[in-house]
C-alpha cells in the first residue's frame, strides 16, 4: 500500500483584512533541494520575514518558495510619498553613471517612475496597532501556506502508484535478465572459451584456455548487478510506506538503481541482456524525473 506523496510544485493565494487594511499573500512553490526562500514584502515589513520562515518550516520541508505581500490601505487620503532615500541612490547611481557614459541628464519624470521612489503613504501606527496588524498578516500567510500544502498534495495525488509502477517494472526487467541464460557463469564461461578457441586455433593448452575464460567470465558475471537491483526495489516499496518526506531518499536510490544499470550493459555480452539493461536504464530515468518533484 503506498502513501499520498506531495509534489513540491504548488500555488496558493489568500486575501485579508485588518483594522482598514487589505492585504494578498501570493505563494508558489517549484522544486528544491531544501527548503528555499524568496519573499518580496513592502518596504517596512521585513521584521514579518524571520516568524514567516518559521511558520513555513513547520509546514513544508522542501521545494523553492517564491512569496509576495500586496497590502493596501482603505484610507481615502493615505495618497502617495517620495521615498527620498530610493531617490538619493537612484541619483547617485545615475551621476556616477555619467563620469563614463556621456548622456543627458535624468528627467523628473523618469526618476519618479523608477520602481520605489514613489509609495503609497501609510498612517503612522502606534506600536499596538503595527504589532496587531502584523499578526494578522502572519495568521493569513499560515492560511496560503495550508492552502499550498494542499495544492502540492493534489499534485502528487498520483505519483505514488506511478512511482510503484515504475518498481514493479524494474523487478520484471531483474528478472527477465537473471533468467537469461547468457547471464549464467557457466554460459559465459562456454561461450568466452568457444571464441578464445577461434581466435588462438587451439595453440593454447585446455587448462590455460580454461583459467583465462574463467576469468573473463566473472568480470562479465552480472548476478551481483542483480542483486542489487533487487534490494533497490525492496527499498524503494519501503520508502513509499513510510510516513513523512522521503524526496531526499528516493532521488539517490534511483543513483543507485542507475549505477547498477550502467554496470549491467557494460558488462552484457549477450544483445538481449544488453537490450535488458536499456530498457532498465529508460525506466529508472522515468522514476527520478518522478521522485525528483517529491517533497
Amino acid at each position: 500500500m503506498t502513501k499520498t506523496f506531495s509534489s513540491m510544485t504548488g500555488f496558493a493565494r489568500a486575501e485579508g483584512a485588518h483594522e482598514g487594511w487589505r492585504f494578498v499573500w501570493e505563494v508558489r512553490s517549484v522544486n528544491g533541494r531544501g527548503l528555499e526562500w524568496r519573499a518580496r514584502l513592502p518596504p517596512g515589513y521585513d521584521a514579518l520575514d524571520p516568524e514567516m520562515r518559521k511558520l513555513a518550516k513547520q509546514k513544508l520541508s522542501r521545494g523553492s518558495l517564491n512569496i509576495g505581500l500586496t497590502l493596501a490601505s482603505d484610507r481615502s487620503d493615505s495618497g502617495y510619498r517620495i521615498n527620498e532615500a530610493m531617490l538619493a541612490d537612484a541619483v547617485s547611481m545615475i551621476n556616477k553613471l555619467r563620469l563614463n557614459v556621456e548622456c543627458a541628464p535624468p528627467s523628473a519624470d523618469g526618476l519618479l517612475g523608477l520602481r520605489g521612489v514613489i509609495e503609497q503613504a501609510e498612517e503612522e501606527l502606534s506600536a499596538e496597532a503595527r504589532e496587531a496588524l502584523f499578526a494578522a498578516l502572519l495568521n493569513s500567510f499560515g492560511e496560503a501556506l495550508d492552502a499550498l500544502v494542499a495544492a502540492r498534495r493534489k499534485e502528487g495525488a498520483s505519483m505514488g502508484a506511478v512511482i510503484a509502477g515504475h518498481f514493479e517494472t524494474i523487478e520484471k526487467l531483474t528478472a527477465d535478465a537473471a533468467a537469461n541464460a547468457a547471464a549464467m557463469p557457466a554460459a559465459i564461461r562456454d561461450r568466452i572459451a568457444a571464441q578464445l578457441k577461434e581466435l588462438l586455433d587451439g595453440a593454447v593448452p585446455e587448462d590455460r584456455l580454461a583459467q583465462e575464460a574463467s576469468l573473463l567470465a566473472i568480470k562479465a558475471d552480472v548476478r551481483e548487478e542483480l542483486d542489487r537491483l533487487s534490494s533497490h526495489v525492496s527499498a524503494g516499496r519501503a520508502l513509499l510506506a513510510r510516513e513523512g518526506p522521503v524526496g531526499r531518499d528516493l532521488d539517490f536510490l534511483t543513483q543507485e538503481f542507475n549505477r547498477e544499470a550502467n554496470t549491467l550493459c557494460s558488462k552484457a555480452q549477450d544483445m538481449e541482456l544488453k537490450r535488458i539493461g536499456l530498457e532498465l536504464k529508460r525506466v529508472i530515468d522515468q522514476l527520478r524525473e518522478q521522485v525528483q518533484n517529491i517533497e
